[in-house]
């Protein structure tokens, strides 16, 4: 946990300088990016072409300090930074939002829900996405916009081609709860732990093998530690840009019409450069040659969906029936 003490002051100064008028002659408004992921990611270009757009369009009147690989705070430990101030902007992945006490963001979660980008399209740039943005403003927090990382595969030292592989395999997940039942269902033991810690863990064998886009695979190394890794698509990781609401209400509305449109074009840049990001890591990874990477044959991935999906109707009680039902009728199901 983090101590409020320490914050005290922080965000005191942080709601002070969003309230107080910008004279043409007043200090930069700093606004704190963190992330927990490396700058050389699909996030981490993205905040980098915030920052180059919010300084850009507010003619200085805004520095934006991006703090990448958990500088400041680990996963757990960024949500609270942002209530309390002491960071103003973050783009956490959405599974982060079920231990806040937003569970229905866990639909993101779900197992084969999603399949292709123009089903993850539906959902985000639909009623169903702003809803859910919206659900956050209860939490202190104003939801922005929606950057994806991409597809996971599946990683270990061991073969996954069926659910069969997974027995005992202790799997390294985020906290979600969709993500416990999933791995539940395929067998193997869930072990919570942050992305930061992820390496160490694997090359130890604290744990077995971990769910990532093959960007965040690649960017933290992860594939130097792992032997065997399958192609499942199987999930998604997203992400949603997020600021402190009483920081962003409290900023000049000029100010924040050219900070909308700074974020509207790094999001439309950070979406666009995800897909490739990650079919350029999987290629490297493959020159590298430490993971065997397998593509899932029909009958294998059929098998897949047919351990997996029962996951939505045992987790509907918590993320909500007829969500997951408008989820459904979203994507033509």
């Amino acid at each position: 946990m983090l101590n409020r003490r320490q914050f005290a002051k922080l965000a005191g100064t942080a709601a002070l300088a969003a309230a107080a008028p910008l004279p043409a002659f007043a200090a930069p408004i700093v606004i704190k990016f963190s992330h927990v992921v490396a700058p050389d990611t699909p996030k981490g270009k993205g905040a980098q072409k915030f920052k180059e757009l919010a300084e850009k369009y507010t003619n200085g009147a805004v520095v934006v300090e991006v703090y990448p690989n958990s500088q400041l705070y680990k996963d757990k430990e960024e949500l609270e930074a942002l209530q309390l101030g002491a960071v103003h902007m973050l783009a956490p992945s959405l599974a982060k939002f079920g231990p806040l006490g937003v569970q229905e963001f866990e639909l993101f979660d779900l197992p084969y829900l999603m399949q292709s980008y123009d089903d993850l399209r539906k959902i985000t740039d639909g009623d169903v996405g702003k809803m859910l943005l919206g659900k956050l403003e209860a939490k202190g927090i104003k939801g922005l916009a929606y950057w994806d990382n991409g597809f996971k595969v599946m990683s270990a030292n061991s073969p996954l081609r069926t659910p069969d592989d997974f027995l005992g395999l202790k799997m390294r997940i985020q906290s979600s709860k969709i993500l416990e039942a999933q791995m539940q269902a395929l067998g193997a033991v869930p072990q919570v732990m942050a992305f930061s810690e992820v390496y160490q863990a694997l090359q130890t064998g604290v744990v077995d093998g971990t769910e990532n886009p093959p960007s965040n695979m690649y960017t933290q190394k992860m594939h130097e530690v792992q032997k065997h890794a399958s192609l499942s698509n199987h999930g998604y990781l997203g992400y949603a840009v997020i600021v402190n609401k009483a920081f962003w209400e409290g900023l000049d509305p000029a100010v924040r019409e050219q900070l909308d449109k700074a974020l509207a074009e790094s999001t439309v840049f950070a979406n666009s450069i995800a897909k490739e990001e990650n079919e350029k890591s999987l290629a490297a990874m493959k020159v590298a040659g430490t993971t065997e990477f397998h593509e899932l044959t029909a009958e294998e991935k059929a098998a897949w969906i047919e351990v997996l999906t029962p996951v939505h109707e045992k987790m509907s009680g918590r993320i909500g029936a007829d969500l997951i039902k408008q989820a459904y009728a979203a994507l033509g199901r």
